[in-house]
């Protein structure tokens, strides 16, 4: 058992920060429940974070000690690894924009999957799932425009506009334009009359 430990750990400081591990990319190394009760020993001992249900995190290891990967790069590699969108939530593309100077308490980004928390060390992230128009341009400030104007909602989106307007470049307005067939009424209108107008 302990060779596939170290079998698995050996995998795991190959791959790049924040990539994910779970038991059916590691079949390779062993059977299921051996692989299953190999994580769950690994996580146990601190070699390996447990994230969520069935995903693990190797931590990153300094001379200052160890602490869990970046949560953007978590974020991405997930995204790419179950091949779901992902992308900041509304609130927090808001903050990221000017509109608010709230700063969420928790992390919370959108998804096309399920919703489900998980967990980085001390933070916990929450993933949301959101229809497919808030996901649109994901890591791209025009993205960012449509989910903190989601967020916003249709009494503030028109002003918040006005406001995030001038910030946009030619080129992000552009991508506006070719996504506001997605979005629904209330922000299309107004998303329309700024890429046109």
């Amino acid at each position: 058992m302990e060779k596939l430990s170290e079998a698995i750990l050996h995998h795991a400081r190959n791959r790049p920060e924040g990539v994910p591990l779970s038991a059916k990319g590691l079949l390779h190394l062993g059977s299921r429940a051996a692989v299953d009760q190999a994580l769950s020993r690994l996580a146990r001992r601190g070699d390996l974070l447990r994230a969520g249900r069935g995903l693990y995190l190797l931590p990153v290891k300094s001379r200052f000690g160890s602490r869990a990967p970046s949560l953007q790069k978590t974020v991405e590699a997930l995204a790419a690894q179950r091949g779901e969108r992902i992308a900041s939530s509304g609130a927090m593309a808001a903050n990221t924009l000017g509109l608010t100077t709230q700063v969420p308490v928790r992390p919370v980004f959108l998804t096309s999957g399920r919703s489900r928390k998980l967990k980085l060390g001390r933070q916990e992230v929450e993933l949301r799932h959101a229809p497919p128009w808030q996901l649109v341009l994901s890591g791209r400030k025009a993205g960012d425009a449509v989910r903190a104007l989601a967020w916003l909602g249709p009494e503030r989106a028109g002003t918040a506009l006005d406001v995030i307007g001038g910030s946009l470049s030619l080129e992000e307005r552009r991508e506006l334009a070719d996504v506001s067939a997605q979005m629904p009424g209330w922000l299309a209108g107004p998303v329309s009359r700024l890429t046109h107008g």
